[in-house]
């Protein structure tokens, strides 16, 4: 049995550092209350880019400053960001998953990634997953990944993996991971709702596995106020996201929110023994695959711009 927290917070928008030191807080916060593994939301460092949604493609001088903004406010992997994680992490005895806007500092270095990044509980990354297609306007800030890091980390508390966002509907990701043997599967997101819960829940069912949800949690006032997108919101509207995170186990039961409209750490208990029987009516990376009649291909090899050597 292990204690899942998903952190449902706002992050301080497009600000790395501050941002970083809250992160740490809450992995402290989430290690106190026993937590085993603990999940960040899609690009909590620094922030969803939300204006992608709102700024329309030919207002180029806002969307260069946003750019700009973001780009100086990314994670590089590794720098001291991740080091001051880990070092929370260690220090909290715990697993970190957690979204960052990642910097290509293996090349121009100005060219962005949603990433997930894997912190062990010895303060170690040991995975990166860079979000294969970002979905429609966030085309403007992040480029596609590879499947470098489609992955399942076995862990100390358990088989982990995850896909970012909408990512989740792509069925043969998600069929990578369960042919993985993921036991406890990460979604982070900026996504909310009944529908997007009803994807969660799918999930579970169709992988037999735990799901964390998380979403963020941030109003408007949070928001920097030199920021002029801002403004193009419904000026009744007092939450850029509400949050709606959940966790649900491998019968797509929700055994833990979802929540909205407030920060908050959300905790479930897993028994991944316990939960394992569930496959012996449906193994959909087992003895419902079929390799007889279906195959998947991975091509899991690094797409650098240039030769390292």
């Amino acid at each position: 049995m292990i204690k899942i927290a998903a952190v449902q917070a706002a992050p301080a928008f497009l600000d790395r550092d501050a941002t970083i030191e809250r992160a740490c807080q809450r992995i402290a916060e989430a290690g106190e209350a026993g937590a085993k593994l603990v999940v960040f939301p899609e690009s909590f460092v620094p922030g969803y880019p939300d204006w992608v949604w709102v700024v329309p493609a030919g207002r180029g001088a806002i969307l260069r400053d946003l750019y700009s903004r973001l780009l100086a406010n990314s994670v590089t992997i590794p720098s001291d960001a991740t080091r001051l994680l880990g070092e929370a992490a260690r220090e909290a005895g715990t697993i970190v998953a957690i979204g960052v806007t990642e910097r290509n500092d293996e090349a121009s270095g100005t060219t962005m990634y949603n990433s997930l990044l894997y912190i062990d509980e010895h303060g170690e990354v040991i995975g990166r997953h860079r979000k294969l297609v970002p979905t429609g306007g966030e085309r403007l800030v992040w480029a596609q990944g590879d499947a470098s890091g489609l992955r399942v980390h076995n862990t100390s508390a358990g088989r982990i993996g995850g896909l970012i966002c909408w990512e989740n509907y792509m069925p043969l990701a998600r069929y990578a991971l369960y042919a993985a043997g993921v036991r406890i599967y990460l979604a982070p997101t900026w996504d909310h709702g009944e529908g997007w819960l009803a994807t969660l829940r799918h999930i579970a069912r169709e992988g037999r596995v735990f799901v964390v949800g998380c979403s963020m949690a941030i109003r408007f006032d949070q928001l920097p106020p030199d920021l002029e997108f801002a403004k193009l919101y419904p000026a009744s509207r007092e939450w850029v996201n509400p949050g709606g995170s959940a966790i649900i186990d491998p019968t797509g039961t929700i055994v833990a929110g979802p929540i909205e409209g407030r920060e908050e750490i959300l905790y479930a208990e897993a028994d991944l023994d316990a939960a394992s029987g569930a496959n012996w009516d449906l193994d959909t990376g087992g003895h419902y695959a079929r390799p007889d009649v279906f195959t998947l291909h991975i091509d899991r090899g690094e797409r650098r711009l240039i030769d390292s050597d």
